[in-house]
């Protein structure tokens, strides 16, 4: 009787298995905070007999934050704060033209797809394309490893003071950055347009303008808008090395604590960049393309106007472009670039014996120990900067968003509505000035203002970085909350989820691993930028590369060199299995 119980009993459905805590995801994040933990240790941080703090220099940093309120507004100096924006502008429009020309044919060569275009796999030759396209990419890792100033700084000594170095020290980098990236986008590109014309006779050249370009062309003009903004930064920071631009009369103004005129040039500088960058979103959205950086995130729908008529944002379009065609020439005839002075005897005698002096010897084992030394603390510093801008960067991604907040906001509840709108705003415009101020102004500048507080070593030029990549790492993933398809959000809110219960369940589940992946490409970044703090005091790698600069020794430099690039090339691989595992 009981069996037959047993055996009439319907079976119940037997629960989902509990998801292992050993995946590969998991794995990852374990040994992220590992590396935290070790960073927190190479700083100092914890140790008891470790000094970090220099109370003596915060009276400085008073005085400092309080010259902000009173910025120097003499018409003679605002003349040349005027003169020197607009440097700093040419700069930037004349190295990003120049990187967008290299690194679109860089682009091309450096993507499997062109390749396996050419050499289709299976026919003869097919065995040719993974291997060009591995030299390629190879080929790519040097110049994009050196950051603009330490080629700025080689310039220097072979073309002296001249703004062909500025724009030659943007291009040279940049241009690798491009094509690398460039690549990418046109290898994750849907292939079926044109592999339908190559089977249908169409020749390779051809078929990739009408199958695979157009495709491609909204974020690969989105990403050179976005690498407008990197520019307009990077020449500020190419001021530091006497290059001109507003990047130098921050410099002078530092040096000589005039920290009134400091403020400014700030704001002079945050102007600046917040123009080009409400301009380069303006157009983006007239584009249909939201994000400036498209990286592991849920696809936004396009806003394009697929009528054909003429509208009034096609007209401001136009407009855009016609500005952008007249703003390229008058940038280059103004800075007067003489590209006769590279082929020059003189410049080809000092390029030649820098060759020959930067042949090195094989280093010693007490070399080889310092370098190992100095990696280490340069990749300390830039993990705790990241994890530090990081977790900045999603906190402020919420206030400075303006899907958020604002009356029927994700994160607004319908009886905030009468009361809450003034609130709001503030906070939404407070938390996007805090974000453009903090990357307007170059980390260098962070890192000096930081040893008024601080002892010299990597902590100060950790914060530096971080503060700097905050504000990068919070617009664009602000960028990336105000695209999210809002639908999941909407349910929770509707049956009665809190804000914390929406970000948690509704928000966070779509766009994490897309902040992951900013702050894992940030991380590659901020490893090269450990180079520009090294250069005022911060330690590492790039205070031995700025030391051997300045010392003219070349084959220490080399070497040096070698070391930094291996380990860029590491991170380069770790960055790229994190984001792998992301998706």
């Amino acid at each position: 009787m009981t069996l037959f119980l047993l055996m009439a009993t319907p079976s119940l459905p037997a629960s989902p298995a509990r998801p292992s805590l050993l995946t590969r995801r998991t794995g990852w994040l374990w040994l992220m905070l590992g590396a935290i933990a070790w960073s927190l240790h190479q700083a100092g941080i914890g140790q008891p007999r470790q000094a970090l703090v220099n109370w003596d220099g915060l009276s400085q940093l008073g005085q400092f934050f309080q010259a902000s309120l009173t910025p120097a507004l003499d018409p003679e100096f605002l003349t040349i704060i005027g003169k020197a924006t607009g440097v700093t502008l040419a700069y930037a429009v004349c190295g990003t033209t120049l990187s967008i020309l290299v690194g679109f044919g860089g682009g091309i060569l450096a993507s499997g797809t062109w390749w396996r275009t050419l050499f289709p796999v299976g026919r003869p030759l097919g065995w040719l394309a993974p291997l060009l396209w591995m030299t390629c990419r190879s080929l790519l890792a040097v110049p994009r490893a050196i950051h603009e100033l330490l080629w700025g700084l080689l310039l220097l000594h072979v073309l002296g003071l001249d703004p062909l170095v500025a724009v030659l020290a943007i291009t040279i980098p940049f241009g690798a950055i491009v094509a690398k990236v460039f690549s990418e986008i046109l290898d994750e590109t849907p292939q079926q347009p044109l592999q339908a014309l190559q089977a249908a006779g169409v020749p390779p050249l051809l078929a990739w303008l009408y199958g695979l370009l157009p495709q491609a062309f909204p974020n690969l003009l989105s990403y050179s808008f976005y690498r407008f903004e990197c520019s307009l930064r990077s020449s500020a920071v190419l001021g530091v090395i006497g290059a001109g631009g507003l990047g130098y009369e921050i410099l002078l103004s530092l040096q000589s604590l005039r920290y009134q005129q400091l403020w400014t040039s700030f704001y002079a500088l945050i102007l600046l960049n917040g123009a080009v960058d409400l301009w380069s979103a303006l157009v983006r959205h007239r584009l249909g393309v939201t994000n400036r950086l498209a990286l592991n995130l849920p696809q936004a729908g396009s806003n394009q106007n697929s009528n054909g008529a003429r509208s009034p944002t096609q007209q401001r379009l136009r407009l855009s472009w016609l500005a952008i065609a007249i703003a390229i020439p008058l940038c280059f005839i103004a800075l007067e670039l003489d590209w006769r002075r590279l082929w020059s005897p003189h410049s080809r005698t000092l390029l030649a014996d820098i060759a020959t002096t930067a042949i090195p010897t094989w280093p010693s084992g007490a070399t080889l120990a310092t370098l190992m030394q100095l990696s280490g603390l340069t990749l300390a510093m830039s993990i705790l900067a990241i994890s530090l801008a990081s977790s900045g960067g999603i906190l402020f991604s919420f206030l400075g968003a303006q899907t958020m907040l604002l009356p029927g906001g994700l994160l607004c509840s319908s009886d905030q509505k009468k009361h809450w709108s003034i609130g709001a705003w503030a906070i939404l415009l407070g938390s996007r000035g805090l974000l453009l101020l903090s990357r307007a102004i170059p980390a260098p500048i962070w890192a000096l203002v930081f040893l008024y507080g601080l002892f010299p070593g990597i902590l100060p030029g950790a914060l530096a970085l971080a503060v700097h990549n905050f504000g990068i790492l919070g617009r664009l993933m602000a960028e990336a909350n105000e695209n999210l398809p809002t639908g999941p959000a909407r349910a929770l809110r509707t049956l009665g989820a809190s804000a914390s219960q929406v970000i948690l369940y509704g928000i966070l589940p779509q766009n994490l691993p897309g902040f992951l992946a900013y702050s894992l490409y940030r991380w590659e970044v901020c490893l090269r930028e450990t180079v520009i703090v090294g250069l005022v005091g911060a330690g590492g790698l790039g205070r031995r590369l700025t030391e051997q600069l300045s010392s003219f020794d070349y084959a220490g430099l080399t070497v040096t060199l070698a070391a930094f690039l291996l380990l860029t090339l590491a991170v380069d691989l770790v960055s790229h299995q994190m984001r792998q595992a992301l998706r």
